[in-house]
């Protein structure tokens, strides 16, 4: 009996909402440091801004370095179990995980020498564990499937499962900081801890429910070396220009996330507005993700994909002019994330594409190096991301639990629009001018690599 053509071979609901559970997990821990470790370090820990900024800028560039190794790591395997190529990764490195996650909030009365040392390293563990759990993750994508819109759906409900746990730190965890009035310190601990454990629950179902069908069982001497593998990533133009749209759009996203606290507290004297606006504008997201299979059918994803942005420069653009109360904050916010929705999704749909693009021009096959020379643009954005904001912050005079200026309100109003608006219309321009890999062009390349070998199923 012939084996399911892959590219036609569908995937059970079961198995998304498992995937989708994967990206919930990583996002319920990664989160809670994206949008409340600064504040903690600033409020809690007394340092001033710039130090939160300098503390994610090292452990950024760290944490992308150590993508590139969990990349080596991964198609360095030569000897696959039961259990998969990337499956062992998440489980064993989710504990770590999650341990760290609730070890940052922990404050010290130590100097600030040391604190600053202490916190980051911390950020650096957890980085380190956290890449091998998330890259190892994303890395599986071509191992589950080789069906274009089986990937779009799958990058729709990882966007999904990323956009529930963003919710659910935006909404959760300061009303349960806040619950411990008499000791907010402790507040943050209970908070992260609660997070990290749900956590760490999701990451257990996503590795039970996700199937690895498709690994190259290459002998081991006809196995590329390492360094052919690395090498591979720079014959390959579409990962590249992907890697450059991908480290505008996340340092914009991070951005936003990182200063929305600010911005609800200083400029629109409403700390519990975070709560609503998490609510409504990933509600927003969630939308957009519902839409985006269809969207892709119907478009294809680089136009889609240019949507996204164009939309989400508008939002920012309203929000600039127009966002001074709540009510309007709310509603173009949900303009804007609705944007994003498009666009973070099909980031995730495109890297595996780069995979078989990389394999058809090269003759190598190394999900594991291509994802992680795509994440390694998404954390080296991630640490401008960090940094930026603790050193303008500082810039524009910011003065933690006391009214702001002025000035540094509308340095705050620049920071959260105007930036990231500025890079996702980089984003756009880079992506429309420059990225060539279309639907009619994959489906062709998946044909000629299944010409040249053998596809063999697990």
């Amino acid at each position: 009996m012939s084996e399911p053509d892959p590219l036609t071979l569908k995937l059970s609901l079961r198995e998304k909402c498992a995937w989708g559970l994967g990206d919930l997990g990583s996002n319920l821990m990664l989160c809670i440091g994206t949008l409340y470790l600064l504040k903690f370090y600033t409020d809690e820990l007394a340092m001033p801004a710039y130090y939160g900024g300098i503390i994610f800028l090292v452990a950024k560039f760290f944490t992308a370095l150590t993508d590139m190794l969990t990349g080596v790591l991964l198609d360095a395997r030569r000897h696959i179990g039961a259990k998969g190529k990337f499956k062992p990764f998440i489980f064993y490195a989710s504990f770590p995980v999650a341990l760290t996650a609730t070890a940052q909030f922990f404050a010290t009365d130590f100097t600030l020498t040391v604190k600053t040392a202490l916190a980051t390293l911390l950020f650096m563990l957890f980085g380190l564990f956290y890449s091998l759990m998330n890259c190892a993750y994303g890395a599986m994508v071509p191992a589950i499937t080789k069906n274009p819109l089986e990937r779009a759906q799958l990058a729709a409900w990882r966007q999904g499962g990323a956009t529930l746990g963003l919710l659910l730190c935006s909404v959760g965890f300061m009303p349960i900081q806040r619950a411990f009035n008499d000791s907010p310190s402790l507040g943050y601990v209970m908070a992260a801890l609660i997070f990290s454990a749900c956590g760490l629950i999701c990451m257990g179902c996503c590795v039970r429910g996700v199937k690895e069908r498709y690994i190259d069982i290459t002998p081991d001497h006809h196995q590329p070396s390492i360094m052919k593998s690395f090498c591979a990533l720079f014959h390959n133009p579409p990962l590249r220009v992907l890697c450059l749209a991908n480290l505008c759009t996340l340092a914009a996203f991070n951005i936003k996330l990182a200063l929305q606290v600010y911005y609800a507290q200083y400029v629109l004297n409403d700390i519990r507005l975070l709560s609503w606006m998490g609510f409504f504008s990933m509600g927003a997201i969630l939308v957009g993700v519902l839409l985006v299979p269809t969207a892709v059918k119907r478009l294809g994803k680089k136009q889609v994909y240019l949507g996204g942005l164009i939309i989400w420069a508008a939002g920012d653009v309203l929000n600039f002019f127009w966002g001074l109360s709540s009510l309007l904050f709310v509603a173009f916010s949900c303009i804007a994330f609705f944007g994003t929705a498009f666009v973070n999704s099909l980031n995730w749909a495109l890297v595996p594409d780069t995979v078989d693009y990389a394999e058809w021009k090269t003759g190598i096959r190394a999900e594991g190096s291509v994802y992680t020379g795509y994440t390694f643009s998404r954390k080296i954005s991630a640490a401008l991301a960090g940094f930026l904001p603790g050193i303008m912050l500082t810039q524009i005079g910011y003065m933690p639990n006391m009214a702001q200026s002025e000035t540094t309100l509308l340095g705050l109003r620049q920071l959260i629009f105007l930036w990231p608006c500025a890079l996702a219309l980089i984003a756009a321009l880079t992506m429309g001018l420059f990225y060539k890999l279309n639907e009619a062009r994959f489906v062709f390349i998946i044909e000629e690599i299944g010409r040249r070998k053998k596809i063999v199923p697990r």
